[in-house]
């Protein structure tokens, strides 16, 4: 797989509009070119397997492409946000599946990256409290450190052929 970061540099030249807080956003235009690095992102997480049942997140329309958003904050830095759909409005592993879609992306991006990982807004009844627990380092780093947790999150990361 190639640098996201250093294909992200020439996906840039014209192809990004400013934010009202100066941020670049890489649009999703339908050019081959700016839809990669959204594509690459989306190609990573889409086979995660989920955590109760045999199919893969995208095959349950968990995770979708148009969920994938990539902002540029300048010096190669980059703003990665990906929104996810729980299959029910109460289902009880939707934090669990944010833990592994970040895990999945930490350990396959390179280091110049902020990941923000939101549950689609009206999804899920606790939205709110699950998007702060996956967005919260402290509670990541513990939760990983259950080797229970952590071999359920190997399972639905694990490559498939």
């Amino acid at each position: 797989m190639l640098s996201l970061l250093s294909k992200a540099s020439s996906l840039l030249k014209g192809k990004t509009t400013m934010t009202e807080n100066g941020e670049q956003n890489i649009r999703s235009d339908g050019d081959d070119e700016s839809t990669e690095l959204v594509g690459e992102i989306y190609d990573i997480i889409r086979s995660i397997k989920d955590p109760e049942k045999p199919e893969s997140l995208e095959q349950l329309d968990v995770v979708y492409e148009d969920g994938v958003t990539v902002k540029h904050r300048g010096n190669d830095e980059y703003i990665i946000r990906i929104e996810f759909m729980p299959t029910v409005p109460h289902c009880s592993l939707a934090t669990l599946i944010g833990l592994c879609l970040r895990v999945k992306l930490e350990r396959t991006l390179p280091q110049k990256f902020k990941l923000d990982i939101y549950i689609k807004k009206g999804t899920h009844s606790t939205e709110d409290e699950i998007n702060k627990q996956i967005n919260d380092k402290e509670r990541i780093a513990a939760a990983m450190e259950n080797p229970n947790l952590q071999q359920l999150v190997e399972t639905c990361i694990e490559e498939r052929d």
